[in-house]
């Protein structure tokens, strides 16, 4: 799954929740509705496929709403070597049944720079990825993410890179 299949996952799911559970609504299929806004810290590695192996801390916020099954998310992560990325994007949360378990999609768009470490091909990346993890009483969410970034073949070089994380996120409300 080292390409845009989360992107696709995050798109075909949330259309298919929209249409089964927004749509027809008096909201409408997008229609605003309130969420908890949340911070987010990771911290991983990412993976030797193609890039050598660093540290990577991602920091993300997502603000209070959100646009039918779709939540809005803007990040920062910065890299063991230099590299900095920052984008906004989607999100798609779907709690596990009635446990305080989840599962969450992202696909984001963003502007890269690696400073003097590993070379993603050009400016433009997109990041994608899957989280599971567990929610508390208090809302607090811990989880195991898995990111691609790349900028999805408008560049000549388009190596791609692979981060696992552990993230914690936390209601700012």
């Amino acid at each position: 799954m080292a390409d845009g299949t989360f992107a696709g996952l995050l798109l075909v799911l949330g259309l298919i929740d929209m249409s089964g559970n927004y749509c027809g609504t008096e909201m409408g299929c997008l229609g605003r509705t309130d969420q908890s806004p949340r911070f987010a810290i990771s911290a991983g590695e990412v993976l030797p496929r193609n890039a050598p192996i660093t540290q990577e801390v991602f920091l993300r916020y997502d603000p209070g709403h959100r646009n039918g099954p779709f939540g809005h998310a803007f990040g920062l992560s910065l890299g063991g070597n230099g590299e900095t990325w920052v984008g906004y994007g989607q999100t798609y949360n779907r709690q596990i049944g009635t446990s305080p378990f989840f599962a969450e999609l992202h696909a984001m768009a963003g502007l890269y720079a690696d400073n003097g470490g590993y070379d993603l091909g050009g400016p433009i990346e997109f990041r994608s990825g899957i989280e599971l993890g567990y929610e508390n009483r208090r809302g607090w969410r811990f989880g195991l993410s898995y990111d691609h970034r790349s900028n999805a073949g408008i560049y000549s070089r388009n190596p791609g890179i692979e981060t696992v994380q552990f993230r914690i996120s936390i209601p700012t409300k």
